[in-house]
């Protein structure tokens, strides 16, 4: 029964990752996703491993179902009861605007106001109540949206994160009166101050749980059938994994599960192999995802927002997104300027290069023009576009307008594109208060390796990693993800106003429901580790500061000392006259799973065929004739740039002046 399964549902491609630890082997699919019931892509990977289901102990899945849920607004019809006077506070939101210097701009409520009411009832903000809860006016609204044919429901009430009751008051009554189990309280989600985000995250769980459901049911039964004797594992937001019997009461945990898998699997392979300060750069076809490893423990934010007006401030990997992918389209603006991405040509037309109606240079058609990648070995191509046509196509369109020839364009878009993807890597790391070049640059997805070293010198970073299988990280990611549940408490008062031991008490509290939830897992955990942040603010600021605390010495005069910290290594600057209030206490327990051997992901190889040779473009050096190795049979001793390093799911460009080796677990390291 050792036999344990990461599988990843992406955009175009499923991918999986068996691990056999009796017999020792490893057998890995990728099979394109079905996007209508990603269940189907799933279940034909597992069925091309040839294992029977019946030996495997246990499968984690990373799912894009409630992410691209609400990025294509595909929801559940969902209805919203709130206090009275409030029913608007979803679409009023912090009145911001989708675009810095426009004033014009349009938001639609994931709920719209026809499905919104109101209920007499009121919470202040120090949890009394003021006005008492009218039960027989909140039974008769509730059967009055469930008779308009609603299918999940929102309880909302003010100030529910001071006092709950009346929201718990309203969840038992609405349990007794909705026709299914698709109700969420506002304060269940998060207990946070702020009624909009409050809100805001109600209303996304319950807009994606009967999606999510029945996904994960029909998911879950298909396993069965064929044998799977346990519970189907998911992953979540924050890089931990959860049991599908529970996922569906918080759904919106599994919004970003993708990209925070991918992360995990990047901690995993930077402990072992000894560099636990990373930078992940994560590129794919349409967008690249970037985020900041410390100390071999992923930064984790409350802050999300998946879009404009939907801010989700449950604790997720903290990823930043830029678009920037292998098919950004590149374009000369009116003012004579390159502009490379946001849009993407997708996987239909695709690049020029694949063959399918693209008439849009990407940067999948640069690297092609520049030698860097093979035109025998593109993948999903329909028909063969030779690289003069895709050159003649580049020239035209960029090249003309800007006075170069074609292979200056190509070097262009592709510079275009790196400076993108520099400027994600600084939102995660200068404007953070951390330094690059204290880090290295972990580059995976299918376009990562590809970029990783003009990216790490942009950046000064000194060493870049490349995973064994680049393009299968994510999958690695679900299946060395740790099982993990987050706790918040709202306080939102001055310092000065708390006592150590209304903090001690709080953390205690927190700590014992996280080790209860584990136990309900029923997930097998090696050791359980517990970490606790304050989120922090000056009083009169509306942003928040996470600040890491000592498990054993959680008090007042510690908080104090760490806030100003962290505002000094962020912004530079002591703000020593202002009082500082605690928002909130968030304590997260990890349980840690057994680990994968990641050497035994690589392809085997003699390590002595000699290369074959192309001719590729290098900033600075121009037209080189440069070594072609596949991975397994890079050298022992490694190699000095250039070079190119092939294999199925990536292409790495080894650039002039770097040197890359391989590690005891797979990885190819690249020093610059």
């Amino acid at each position: 029964m050792a036999v344990t399964v990461g599988i990843d549902v992406g955009g175009t491609f499923t991918d999986l990752i068996l691990v056999d630890d009796v017999a020792g082997t490893v057998k890995i699919s990728k099979v394109p996703s079905t996007v209508d019931n990603q269940a189907y892509g799933v279940l034909e990977a597992l069925r091309r491993t040839e294992v029977p289901l019946s030996r495997v102990s246990s499968i984690v899945h990373g799912t894009t179902t409630t992410t691209n849920a609400v990025l294509e607004r595909k929801l559940a019809k969902v209805g919203l009861i709130t206090t009275e006077g409030f029913r608007d506070i979803l679409e009023l939101g912090r009145r911001t605007r989708p675009h810095a210097y426009g004033l014009t701009g349009s938001f639609v409520p994931l709920i719209p106001r026809e499905l919104r009411r109101e209920v007499t009832e009121r919470m202040d903000a120090q949890g009394r109540a003021l006005v008492p809860l009218d039960e027989a006016a909140f039974v008769a609204v509730v059967r009055e949206l469930a008779g308009l044919g609603v299918e999940a429901l929102v309880i909302h009430f003010l100030h529910s994160y001071a006092n709950p009751a009346h929201e718990q008051r309203a969840l038992e009554l609405a349990r007794e009166h909705w026709p299914n189990q698709y109700i969420t309280a506002g304060h269940a989600i998060i207990s946070e101050f702020r009624e909009f985000e409050r809100g805001t995250a109600a209303a996304v769980n319950a807009s994606v749980q009967p999606i999510l459901d029945r996904y994960i049911d029909h998911l879950q039964e298909s396993l069965s059938q064929a044998g799977f004797g346990n519970d189907l594992l998911v992953m979540q937001g924050n890089g931990g994994t959860v049991s599908a019997r529970t996922i569906s009461r918080l759904a919106i945990n599994t919004v970003m599960s993708g990209p925070a898998s991918g992360v995990m699997a990047a901690a995993y392979s930077g402990r072992l192999s000894g560099y636990p300060n990373l930078v992940t750069y994560d590129m794919g076809g349409t967008s690249s995802d970037v985020a900041l490893i410390e100390n071999g423990v992923p930064k984790v934010s409350s802050e999300l927002e998946l879009e404009y007006g939907m801010p989700l401030h449950v604790p997720m990997v903290d990823v930043h997104t830029v678009g920037a992918g292998g098919g950004s389209i590149a374009r000369v603006q009116a003012g004579g300027l390159l502009r490379v991405g946001p849009d993407s040509a997708g996987a239909h037309p695709g690049p020029i290069c694949y063959g399918r109606g693209g008439e849009l240079p990407t940067l999948t058609d640069a690297n092609l023009v520049l030698g860097r990648l093979d035109p025998q070995r593109l993948l999903a191509v329909d028909r063969a576009v030779s690289v003069d046509e895709v050159a003649a196509r580049i020239e035209a369109t960029i090249g003309k307008p800007l006075g170069l020839d074609a292979v200056q364009a190509a070097a262009a878009i592709l510079q275009i594109g790196n400076n993108n993807m520099a400027g994600a890597v600084r939102l995660v790391s200068l404007a953070r208060g951390y330094d690059p070049r204290d880090f290295a640059l972990f580059a995976f997805g299918g376009a990562g390796p590809l970029h990783a070293v003009a990216l790490a010198r942009e950046l000064a970073i000194p060493t870049v990693l490349i995973p064994v299988r680049p393009g299968l990280t994510n999958a690695l990611g679900c299946l060395v993800a740790d099982v993990r549940h987050d706790f918040v408490k709202s306080f939102n008062r001055p310092l000065k106003d708390l006592s150590d031991a209304a903090l001690a008490a709080c953390l205690r509290e927190q700590v014992s429901q996280g080790h209860e939830a584990i136990m309900r897992d029923g997930i097998a955990v090696s050791e359980v580790q517990v970490f606790h942040h304050a989120q922090m603010q000056f009083q009169g600021q509306s942003h928040l500061l996470t600040v890491p605390l000592d498990p054993g010495n959680a008090t007042v005069a510690q908080l104090q000392e760490a806030f100003a910290r962290a505002y000094w290594q962020r912004f530079q600057v002591e703000l020593s006259e202002l009082r500082p209030v605690l928002v909130t206490l968030d304590t997260s327990l990890v349980g840690k799973r057994q680990g994968v051997a990641l050497d035994s992901l690589r392809s085997t190889g003699s390590g002595h065929l000699a290369p074959r040779y192309r001719s590729v473009w290098f900033a600075g050096s121009g037209w080189v004739d440069t070594p072609i190795y596949a991975r397994e049979n890079v050298p022992p001793e490694g190699l000095a740039g250039p070079a190119i390093v092939e294999q199925l799911d990536a292409t790495i460009v080894i650039e002039p002046g770097t040197r890359a080796r391989g590690d005891d677990h797979g990885n190819l390291i690249i020093s610059l």
